[in-house]
């Protein structure tokens, strides 16, 4: 945006642009999608040459002590299938239902007088994130297929790659009968500081990034906040924990990107493996050149092996209380042995951020204590935490994971960023009054006789 709109410009024209938009069929956005796809398909040279000028710039400020690697790795949008992914994301969006306008309750209060609960968007959306520049591309396929408004923030190491996406995405829009303000990016502090107090055009502000920014935002804002501040995953090894599914597990929850928020950061292991299972997904993740902080009794177990593994020396280092409090965020888990499954859910409970966590166990009753035990946004058996992602669950992708108590918890998809209102209909031809209804001679009784639709039928 120009330097010379004012927040409130911004933020006004975002609220009569969703208010437009309602009246619009569903067919207008997924139209929408398919022409932000071509965009970006037509703009990918221009747009990863800006992503390597980008990265070339945070390698500056890693070398200066600035930045860490982690925030620069998840800049990288030429990095594996990300950008194919990225484009895949907007097309599985599109091509799934519409959330909005599903009836949840219907009722038939009187003859002739209907009630239906009805899914609507939530409004304006406010999204600040960092470092992650496909975050543009992902929250503006979900807000445009939700039937959402949405005002975009970027962290300003990403900010040359953010701006090529947000053009294409307005080259998109400007095809369509949406209005040109309906995804709208920012550039700067300022202008954010200044959002936040604008709750009223702004419904919803979703930050994604460190614990600093979301504890900031949320103690600078009246608007309602979703999501989460840490990724502090956990796997627990039960006691009758399969030994090829703790490797598997354990090695792929920390080391397939370790910069991730569902990227495993702290490991429990039952006491009675210490001298088994555990020796074993020790050595794995030494192999796998992740660093070890143990607690007394998983360090002694694997000092005490005849053949010290290797790169004990190097990577196995004693804990301490921080240690399991920390998103390490880089190949590094801390590990602590526990003597019970209740000792483990409590462990969880009281250092976790509530985000996702797993255990391995073989035993029915243990997988169905734990995931009911621990109080997160997703627990598993016998897989992996980073399966926690919209994309992987069907989402086609996600504005962010929420660890709050809000109507929208763990990956938020399409189905996040929609509430609910009542319509009502008379179709009684004086209307209805509810001086009608009561208790006593002439009066009426509700029939509250359920009505079996999942749409409105007007």
């Amino acid at each position: 945006m120009g330097s010379d709109i004012t927040a409130e410009e911004i933020a006004k024209a975002a609220k009569v642009a969703f208010e437009e938009s309602q009246l619009l069929p569903a067919a207008v956005r997924i139209n929408a999608l398919a022409k932000i796809k071509q965009q970006l398909e037509a703009n990918k040279a221009e747009i990863l040459a800006a992503n390597k000028q980008d990265m070339e710039a945070a390698q500056v400020e890693v070398d200066a002590g600035r930045i860490s690697n982690a925030m620069m790795k998840r800049l990288d949008l030429r990095n594996g299938d990300k950008w194919d992914s990225m484009l895949k994301g907007v097309q599985d969006v599109a091509d799934l239902p519409d959330p909005t306008g599903v009836v949840s309750y219907a009722s038939q209060l009187d003859d002739d007088l209907e009630l239906y609960r009805v899914s609507c968007p939530i409004g304006v959306l406010l999204v600040i994130f960092e470092a992650r520049p496909e975050v543009v591309v992902n929250i503006a396929a979900l807000a445009i297929k939700s039937g959402n408004a949405a005002i975009l923030k970027g962290g300003k190491e990403s900010n040359h790659t953010t701006h090529l996406l947000a053009k294409a995405i307005s080259q998109g829009l400007a095809q369509t009968s949406l209005p040109s303000t309906y995804i709208q990016a920012i550039q700067t502090r300022a202008e954010v500081s200044a959002l936040l107090d604008l709750d009223r055009y702004i419904d919803l502000v979703i930050p994604r990034g460190g614990n600093s920014l979301v504890k900031a935002i949320q103690n600078s804002t009246r608007i309602p906040v979703m999501g989460h501040a840490d990724g502090l995953c956990h796997v627990y090894l039960d006691e009758s924990a399969d030994r090829q599914k703790a490797v598997r597990v354990v090695v792929d929850s920390k080391t397939d990107y370790p910069s991730a928020c569902n990227a495993a950061e702290t490991l429990i292991v039952h006491t009675s493996l210490l001298n088994s299972v555990w020796r074993e997904v020790a050595q794995a993740l030494l192999a796998a050149d992740v660093h070890l902080l143990c607690d007394p009794h998983t360090l002694s177990a694997l000092a005490s092996l005849p053949n010290v593994p290797e790169r004990f020396s190097s990577h196995v280092h004693s804990s301490t209380e921080s240690s399991y409090s920390i998103e390490h965020l880089d190949l590094t888990i801390s590990v602590i042995a526990l003597p019970s499954l209740h000792s483990a859910i409590q462990f969880i409970n009281s250092h976790s951020s509530h985000h996702t966590d797993s255990i391995i166990t073989e035993s029915e009753g243990a997988a169905s204590a734990f995931c009911r035990g621990v109080d997160s946004a997703g627990t598993f058996v016998n897989a992996s935490t980073r399966f926690a992602d919209g994309f992987r669950y069907g989402f086609g992708t996600e504005v962010g994971i929420s660890t709050g108590r809000i109507h929208a918890r763990g990956p938020v998809g399409l189905e996040g960023l929609v509430i609910y209102k009542y319509i009502m209909r008379s179709k009684a031809e004086k209307g209805h009054i509810v001086g009608e209804f009561g208790v006593g001679e002439g009066k009426k009784s509700f029939k509250h006789a359920p009505i079996a639709t999942t749409s409105v039928p007007f």
